[in-house]
């Protein structure tokens, strides 16, 4: 063994010749390498905000970027932000979700969520998109229909089948009353009501207004009152009606420290009208009108008797004013000319319908 190290060592080759350059061809592996078509996770998804709200549920909707790779199912996750305590409280989630949007049941009335969404599949999970904020219903949401049976007049106030939404068609009396409109200032005023009557609790509903609508009043009051106004004559003006107050609050004939009877924000033309003692506006040099938003949110505390108005897209309030809670108080809409009203449909699919709201509840 100690010959062969030495041997070994010592070894020199006999010949020295160079080795000839030799080259390996490995388009055809390249080739394939590129052609492979790796799995990839999906891209942020992008979240619907024109679709995503909170109402009585929370409604998430969302689609993925047009070059995504396809996504298996999605996993939501949110969280209550609490602006009392710095810290964050934990993600919640929601997994295995098939479809391009979710429903978050029963959130907290009053507060503010922060939601995100991110997609799976073969190769994992992707990023997850934009969190987006959603403010939740500042109370308990109604859930009303209209009421088809109030006496209003069948041929120029039509309410759809599911009886959600209304459509004013001023028709010949309209004619007849922009007639007399170079002598006095008689209009034609048509009412429908909510049917329920609220006689206890704080109760948050909302709708939407046509904005090509003439004249049209959103508010509340006592059933009895507003029957008691609206079943004057056609083509008589309403003593409590003031084209500059921007609200029918019916306080004119009202002792000063009385609530009055009902309370309704005005909008015509995409417009809302301020009522006084309203903030000045920006976008109006006037102040006395501000753009009407896609859905008017309208809040009641009846302990209290007071109503107010919201912008349901931003939060933002709009007015607040009182409004005599003595007796039941229900929903009610106003026409003046042509308009049209679509009440904001439930999140939830329920099947019940609550008639009045108070010390109990009836059902049909």
């Amino acid at each position: 063994m100690q010959r062969a190290i030495e041997a070994v060592q010592t070894f020199r080759p006999a010949v020295c010749a160079p080795l000839p350059p030799f080259k390996l061809d490995v388009s055809r592996e390249m080739k394939l390498l590129t052609d492979l078509n790796f799995v990839r996770a999906p891209d942020a998804p992008v979240i619907d905000t024109q679709r995503t709200y909170a109402y009585d549920h929370i409604f998430l909707s969302w689609r993925l970027p047009q070059d995504s790779a396809p996504a298996w199912h999605y996993t939501v996750e949110f969280r209550k932000t609490d602006p009392k305590h710095k810290g964050l409280k934990l993600w919640q989630r929601q997994e295995e979700i098939w479809a391009l949007s979710t429903v978050l049941e029963a959130p907290d009335t009053d507060s503010v969520y922060v939601l995100r969404v991110k997609g799976y599949n073969k190769a994992g999970y992707g990023e997850y998109s934009e969190d987006i904020y959603l403010h939740t219903p500042p109370a308990q949401v109604l859930n009303f229909f209209l009421d088809s049976s109030c006496g209003f007049p069948r041929d120029r106030l039509v309410v759809s089948k599911d009886r959600r939404a209304v459509r004013s068609v001023p028709g010949v009396p309209m004619l007849f009353a922009a007639e007399r409109l170079m002598t006095s200032c008689h209009v034609s005023m048509e009412l429908v009501l909510g049917d329920v009557a609220i006689t206890q609790g704080r109760y948050y509903w909302e709708c939407s207004v046509d904005p090509s609508s003439y004249v049209l009043k959103v508010g509340v009051g006592q059933e009895s009152k507003l029957q008691e106004l609206f079943q004057m004559p056609q083509d008589v003006a309403s003593p409590r009606y003031d084209p500059d107050s921007g609200h029918d609050s019916g306080a004119e004939d009202a002792a000063l420290d009385m609530s009055p009877a009902f309370a309704f924000l005005t909008i015509g033309m995409g417009k809302i009208l301020q009522p006084h003692g309203s903030p000045p506006n920006s976008r109006d040099p006037t102040g006395c009108t501000i753009p009407l938003p896609p859905r008017l949110g309208v809040y009641l505390d009846y302990e209290k008797g007071r109503v107010g108005f919201y912008d349901a897209v931003s939060h933002r309030s709009l007015w607040e004013g009182s409004v005599d809670c003595s007796g039941p108080v229900c929903p009610a809409f106003c026409f003046i000319g042509g308009g049209a009203l679509q009440l904001q449909e439930l999140v939830s699919i329920k099947h019940e319908r609550k008639v009045t709201i108070g010390g109990f509840t009836k059902s049909e």
